[in-house]
C-alpha cells in the first residue's frame, strides 16, 4: 500500500526535474547563439527630459540601497511611494513635454477645474438656476473666501434664472436664494456683484444685495423681478396646496421687502412693478436702484471727456441768467 501511494509522486517529481533540465539546456543554447551572433535586444528610445526617469536615476545614483533593498510593505503604503513627491489636488494647468517614446505624454501635474481657478481669483460664478447643489457650492465658496482673507473683496458674477427655468417652471425652493442672501449678509468682506446675461427673480435680489457702489451690470444684460411661483402640486391634497400657497405668499412679501431695502424704493412701488414680470435693461436697472454702474470698457474715459452743460453754453455764447437775480 505504501509503495503504491509513493509511486505516482516519484514519477511526477522525475518528470518535473527532467522538464526543468530540458528548458535550462534550451535557454543556454539560445544565449550561446545570441552571444556568437552578437544580437542586441531592441530597447525603445528614452526621453532624457522625462522627469520620472530623472528622479529615478537620481535616487539610484545617490542611494541605490533604496531600490535594491525592497522595503517592508504594509497595507497603508504602496511600493516605493516615498521616492516621488506626493500628488497635489490643485495645481497650475497641466504641462506636457514632447516625447520620443511610447506613453510619455503624461502631465506633470493634474489639470485644475475651472471653479477652483475662479475661486483662486476670489470669483464666485453663479451660472445655473438656484437648485440645492448650486446653493451648497456658492455658500461654501463664500465662507471659504472670508476665511482666507476677510478684508479682500469677493466678486460674484451672476447669470441665473433664479429658482425657475427660462420657461418659468419652478426648479428650486425660494429658500435657496434666501440662503445665499443670508450668507452674503453675514460676510465681513466687500461683495462686488456683476450681472452677465440675466439676473431673474432671486438672482436679481442677489445682484442688488452687493455692497453699495459695487453693484455692476454688463451693457446688454437683463434683470427681472417677479412673484414666486407655486411648485407643481398635482399629487397634493387640497389642504396641502393651500399651505404651500400661503408659504409662497410669505416668500413674496419677504422678497418685496428685501428688494425695497436694497434698491431704495418703497414697498408699494416694488409691489406694483412685481404684479407682472418686470424686465429691466442695464439703464432701467440703474434707475430702479438694482445696480450702481454699467460696465462698459472705456465708458469712464468717454464720459470724462464730455463737457459740462455750463461749458457748452459758454462756448455757444449763451448767457446764463441766475434765477435768484430775477
Amino acid at each position: 500500500m505504501a509503495t503504491s501511494l509513493h509511486l505516482p509522486i516519484s514519477i511526477s517529481a522525475t518528470s518535473s526535474s527532467s522538464l526543468r533540465a530540458r528548458n535550462t539546456r534550451k535557454f543556454a543554447a539560445f544565449c550561446s547563439i545570441n552571444a556568437k551572433a552578437k544580437v542586441k535586444i531592441p530597447i525603445p528610445p528614452i526621453n532624457p527630459k522625462d522627469p520620472f526617469l530623472s528622479r529615478l536615476s537620481s535616487v539610484a545614483a545617490n542611494s541605490p540601497e533604496t531600490l535594491l533593498n525592497r522595503p517592508v510593505q504594509n497595507s497603508d503604503s504602496l511600493p516605493y511611494l516615498d521616492l516621488f513627491d506626493e500628488p497635489k489636488l490643485m495645481a497650475t494647468p497641466a504641462q506636457v513635454e514632447r516625447s520620443v517614446s511610447y506613453n510619455e505624454h503624461r502631465p506633470r501635474k493634474p489639470p485644475p477645474d475651472l471653479p477652483s481657478l475662479l475661486l483662486h481669483g476670489r470669483i464666485v460664478y453663479i451660472g445655473m438656476p438656484l437648485v440645492p447643489a448650486v446653493t451648497e457650492l456658492v455658500v461654501a465658496e463664500l465662507m471659504y473666501l472670508q476665511w482666507m482673507d476677510p478684508k479682500q473683496p469677493i466678486y460674484i458674477y451672476i447669470n441665473s434664472t433664479g429658482t425657475t427655468r427660462d420657461d418659468g417652471e419652478t426648479v428650486g425652493m425660494e429658500s435657496e436664494g434666501f440662503a445665499i442672501y443670508d450668507a452674503m449678509m453675514q460676510l465681513k468682506n466687500e461683495i462686488h456683484t456683476v450681472a452677465v446675461g440675466a439676473a431673474i427673480g432671486q438672482a436679481c435680489l442677489l445682484l442688488s444685495a452687493g455692497t453699495k457702489g459695487k453693484r455692476f451690470m454688463m451693457p446688454h444684460a437683463k434683470a427681472m423681478i417677479q412673484q414666486p411661483r407655486v411648485p407643481s402640486s398635482g399629487l397634493m391634497p387640497a389642504s396641502d396646496v393651500l399651505i404651500r400657497a400661503k408659504e409662497v405668499m410669505t416668500n413674496r412679501d419677504i422678497l418685496i421687502k428685501l428688494l425695497a431695502k436694497h434698491t431704495g424704493n418703497s414697498v408699494e412701488a416694488v409691489t406694483n412693478v412685481m404684479r407682472r414680470p418686470y424686465y429691466m435693461d442695464s439703464t432701467t436697472a440703474k434707475e430702479f436702484g438694482v445696480i450702481d454702474k454699467i460696465l462698459w470698457r472705456g465708458q469712464e474715459k468717454i464720459m470724462s471727456d464730455v463737457a459740462s452743460p455750463e461749458e457748452w453754453d459758454k462756448k455757444a455764447g449763451v448767457k446764463v441768467v441766475d434765477e435768484l437775480s430775477l
